[in-house]
């Protein structure tokens, strides 16, 4: 974990936190994402004709990663339709460096060390705080389960698709050909589907949040395409740790500009996690 490496992935979490909150300030969800893993597929079909094509070794990946990518959108849509921004977007983002850490020791031979042992274990206590923490639905008295398994999905389909692209882009030869392909790939399932379901309506629709969907599609295009660089260059246990440092930005995101209530058991659990986080960053 170099300094440029570390700047990159502090770079790609803020950006994330930011383009997630753009996803969520969109309240039609399908619109939302209509926009950005469309937008993100112009960005890669653009961004394809100027950089090397990815080695037949990464196509497994490529393929299985679109896949887990469109299940992540469908699944992150869920959550941000059953709570609220600032309490699912830290429960999804906190569980997928606890996966990534047993997927990369199973399957890549990363070893955690004891600090990042203790860290899982402290993230794992911050996790359940927040997640046992006023989960409610929107205008609900009584706690929403299916707003914490939803964003517990979200975190699962995120750690599947870091390790994925963890070997992927590396057996690719060309980082900025493999995301230009995988945003190809994956973002242009969605779209379809709302065409399918809206037909004529949709552009119609879409047009009042095209400036601010495609935005977000290019933060998250230039998020991700950071993180790939990155896990060409460290393990990727702590890549993913540090990049979940995007939780305190979306939580502050979510109590600034959504109004969202963020109270001090909401900041001890936040706290917790950003602890474990960074006990499994000293590991790397």
């Amino acid at each position: 974990m170099t300094p440029l490496v570390t700047l990159a992935v502090l770079v790609a979490a803020i950006t994330h936190a930011s383009w997630n909150a753009i996803a969520h300030h969109i309240k039609e969800q399908l619109l939302s994402f209509t926009l950005i893993s469309g937008g993100g597929a112009l960005l890669g079909l653009a961004t394809a004709a100027f950089v090397p094509f990815p080695a037949a070794g990464a196509w497994p990946y490529l393929i299985l990663s679109a896949v887990l990518h469109i299940g992540y959108y469908a699944l992150l849509m869920r959550s941000f339709t059953l709570g609220d921004f600032g309490q699912m977007y830290p429960i999804a983002r906190g569980t997928a460096p606890l996966v990534v850490t047993v997927l990369a020791a199973v399957f890549l031979d990363e070893l955690p060390g004891g600090w990042q042992l203790l860290g899982v274990a402290v993230a794992c206590a911050g996790l359940t705080g927040l997640a046992l923490w006023g989960i409610r639905g929107k205008g609900a008295a009584r706690p929403q389960w299916p707003a914490l398994a939803a964003a517990g999905a979200t975190g699962l389909s995120i750690a599947l698709y870091t390790v994925v692209d963890g070997v992927g882009v590396r057996a690719s030869g060309t980082p900025l050909g493999y995301i230009a392909w995988l945003m190809i790939l994956q973002g242009l399932v969605i779209p379809a589907y709302a065409l399918w379901r809206r037909r004529a309506a949709l552009l119609p629709q879409l047009r009042p949040h095209a400036a601010r969907g495609l935005l977000g599609a290019a933060l998250s295009v230039s998020a991700y395409a950071l993180v790939l660089w990155a896990q060409t260059k460290a393990p990727l246990a702590p890549i993913a740790a540090l990049r979940e440092s995007s939780i305190i930005v979306g939580a502050a995101i979510g109590a600034l500009f959504f109004k969202e209530r963020f109270g001090a058991p909401r900041i001890a659990a936040a706290g917790l996690m950003v602890l474990g986080i960074g006990l499994m960053l000293r590991a790397g």
